[in-house]
């Protein structure tokens, strides 16, 4: 299974019930996420090594913007 199958097979895009805490929590997670996969993908060579880096990426970036969302309309909200 590739890894954007398994996201949006997995996918929570209602971020509406968690706390603002959690929600800042998992965007550094996934900003410190990304980082690290960024640095991989540097250090690797070989294009199955590539690709399944950028997947990953592509996931993890996916992911985060859902969260930034959240996090700007509930800064709309006050």
């Amino acid at each position: 299974m590739r890894a954007r199958d398994f996201q949006e097979k997995n996918s929570v895009t209602d971020f509406s019930s968690l706390s603002d805490a959690t929600l800042a929590n998992r965007i550094a997670i996934l900003r410190d996420n990304i980082r690290q996969l960024t640095e991989q993908a540097a250090a690797l060579s070989g294009a199955a090594n590539e690709e399944r880096t950028a997947e990953r990426i592509a996931v993890q970036n996916d992911e985060l913007e859902g969260f930034l969302k959240e996090q700007e309309r509930r800064e709309r909200k006050k």
